[in-house]
């Protein structure tokens, strides 16, 4: 990765094309959302105070993305916990560092928030995936991750 021309900031207002952008690079299938959807979402992200959706450009462009959720506690000496999702970078800027820069930067500001842990979950098995995960700075295996879906 080249550090001068890298930056990670706060996704913005006039950023929602580019974060769509990416999220194509994400799943090779996914569910559409129709306009209205997709802006009513975008406003939600963007005014929640506890989400913060970070985007990393190389040369002025977005070539990744990743989402933390702040989330209030009640244990834990009261200390909120985070959640990282949608962690993606465009396939032809894959393997120069960029996610695990991002991630860094995102568990960083869950650490200033005092958050006590940061969860994320994967649905991909391969073992180069979940090793760049561990690379990161996450743990496999501490607990069990377990998913509900809404009845059809």
């Amino acid at each position: 990765m080249n550090d001068s021309t890298t930056t990670i900031r706060e996704a913005g207002e006039g950023d929602l094309e580019a974060v769509l952008a990416l999220y194509e690079h994400l799943h090779d299938a996914d569910e559409q959302a129709g306009e209205g959807e997709i802006r009513a979402a975008w406003r939600a992200i963007i005014e929640d105070r506890r989400t913060y959706l970070f985007i990393l450009e190389s040369g002025g462009v977005p070539v990744s993305t990743c989402m933390l959720c702040i989330v209030p506690n009640l244990t834990r000496r009261a200390r909120p916990f985070g959640i990282i999702e949608n962690v993606v970078t465009r396939r032809q800027d894959r393997r120069r560092g960029h996610a695990t820069a991002l991630l860094h930067h995102a568990l960083g500001y869950a650490w200033e928030r005092t958050c006590y842990k940061v969860m994320l979950l994967t649905g991909r098995k391969d073992e180069a995936v979940l090793g760049f995960y561990e690379g990161a700075g996450f743990v496999r295996g501490v607990k069990e991750g377990f998913i509900a879906y809404p009845p059809e």
